[in-house]
């Protein structure tokens, strides 16, 4: 079964120096028909205003990814990581038994564009711990390249999680494909561009929702950058 849920159909907040979509229920947004899908509980959209961001806040017992598309993300946590997040690399924060954090964008003139990923932890209570990489674009064009998974194969961050992440820059006739084990769902959010997913066609901020299939397919691609889960059920 495959489920298409568009871009506008999702929630959204303005707060002036923060306009953020958001896939799933998030703060003010409720949804009980979107509360998550299988362990993924947050896909925020987020895009800061230059010179501002979120203050010091905390987290606990959650795997936080935070995926940039434009500009950069000033982190700064209470393990004393302080951290710049380009695009092209993933970053990753198991919150454990308590982090403290905030996240800036300093650029004068430039709105940071990026994608806050939750996923529901496999383990509970253990030290916080943070960890980012780079990925280059040759490795994600044309392919579905891991960059999150809970035994951190092929050089992916490594997430508490049973959960695994890709990223994917497809276009024309390129196509890329993802063997589904029984039992697993796959969420798959198109960040930009377009995409057909098991043949339905997605747009920019659309995601398809699958449950019950044997593959992730994608083709039929222009100019996208694609995000896939394979998740627990």
């Amino acid at each position: 079964m495959i489920t298409l849920r568009k871009s506008s159909d999702r929630g959204f907040a303005d707060h002036g120096w923060l306009k953020s979509f958001h896939s799933f229920s998030f703060a003010g947004y409720y949804d009980p028909r979107h509360m998550g899908w299988g362990n993924l509980r947050v896909i925020n959209e987020d895009r800061i205003a230059p010179g501002t961001g979120f203050g010091t806040h905390g987290h606990r017992d959650m795997e936080i990814i935070s995926y940039v598309v434009q500009g950069n993300l000033a982190h700064k946590d209470s393990m004393g990581n302080v951290k710049g997040i380009p695009p092209g690399d993933v970053q990753r924060m198991s919150a454990g038994s308590g982090v403290m954090h905030s996240e800036f964008n300093h650029a004068p003139n430039e709105t940071t564009h990026f994608f806050q990923i939750w996923i529901e932890p496999n383990v509970r209570g253990i030290s916080p711990s943070y960890e980012q990489k780079t990925f280059a674009a040759s490795e994600k064009q044309g392919a579905l390249r891991l960059v999150a998974s809970p035994d951190a194969a092929q050089g992916s961050v490594l997430i508490h999680a049973d959960a695994r992440l890709y990223s994917g820059l497809l276009d024309g006739d390129q196509q890329a494909s993802l063997e589904l084990a029984p039992g697993r769902k796959a969420y798959v959010h198109l960040v930009r561009g377009a995409l057909a997913v098991n043949g339905h066609q997605l747009a920019g901020g659309d995601a398809a929702l699958l449950d019950g299939e044997q593959s992730v397919a994608l083709s039929d691609a222009k100019d996208a950058e694609v995000l896939v889960f394979d998740l627990a059920p």
